[in-house]
C-alpha cells in the first residue's frame, strides 16, 4: 500500500474483495482498503401538534420545531402545505395541496427551537374555515425542514405530517424559555410538546 494512500484514509481495514459500495476504496498491489463514510441523521423535533392561536392580532397556525442535535444548523429552510379532498364540478374527488406561507421561513443558524407561523388572513387556504371542515377534507398538514449540518457541511432533510386531528383550535405553547441566575437562556424541552388554552 502507497503512503499516499496510506495518508488519504488513515486507521483502515484490509479486506477482499469489495463488499459494499457504501465504502470507499484505495487500491494498491491488489489489496482494496475501505473507510466508512456515515452521513448525518437529521434529528429535528417537532411538537406532537400544531396549534391555532392568536399571535399579533391574528389568527396564526403555529407549529414548534427543535434542533435535537448538539451542533448548529445553518441556512435551515422550512416549507408547510395542507392536503385536502376536493370535489371537481363533475363530482370526482381529487386530492390537492396547497402551500401556506410562512411569516419567516429560513433560519440562519438553528441551535435551539424555532417557532414556524402562518398567517390565516384572506390569503390563506384556511381563511374563514373551522375544525370540522378540515375534518370534512381529510386535511393534512405536511412539513419539510432542512438546512446544512456544520459539522460536517452535509444537506440534512425531515419530513412531519399532521392530520385534522393532531391541529388544537385556541391553544398555544407553553413557554419553555427562562433565563439563568447567570443570565443565560434555558430551555425547558420537557414542556416542549405542552399547549395550554390561548
Amino acid at each position: 500500500m502507497s503512503a499516499l494512500c496510506q495518508k488519504q484514509i488513515p486507521a483502515l481495514q484490509q479486506m477482499r474483495p469489495f463488499r459494499s459500495p457504501r465504502h470507499r476504496a484505495c487500491d494498491r498491489g491488489g489489496w482494496l482498503i475501505f473507510a466508512r463514510f456515515s452521513r448525518p441523521r437529521a434529528r429535528f423535533e417537532f411538537a406532537n401538534n400544531a396549534v391555532i392561536a392568536q399571535h399579533e392580532g391574528q389568527q396564526t397556525l403555529i407549529i414548534r420545531v427543535a434542533n435535537a442535535r448538539h451542533n448548529a444548523i445553518s441556512r435551515a429552510h422550512a416549507r408547510l402545505w395542507i392536503i385536502r379532498v376536493e370535489r371537481t364540478k363533475e363530482g370526482e374527488q381529487l386530492r390537492r395541496f396547497y402551500e401556506l406561507k410562512l411569516d419567516r421561513s429560513d433560519h440562519p443558524i438553528f441551535a435551539l427551537s424555532w417557532n414556524l407561523f402562518h398567517v390565516i388572513d384572506k390569503n390563506s387556504p384556511l381563511h374563514g374555515l373551522i375544525a370540522s371542515d378540515l375534518s370534512d377534507t381529510d386535511a393534512l398538514l405536511v412539513l419539510n425542514v432542512s438546512g446544512v449540518d456544520d459539522s460536517s457541511a452535509q444537506q440534512l432533510h425531515a419530513r412531519r405530517v399532521y392530520s385534522w386531528r393532531d391541529i388544537r383550535w385556541h391553544q398555544r405553547y407553553k413557554d419553555i424559555t427562562s433565563v439563568s441566575p447567570q443570565g443565560r437562556l434555558l430551555l425547558d424541552y420537557t414542556k416542549f410538546h405542552d399547549t395550554v388554552p390561548e
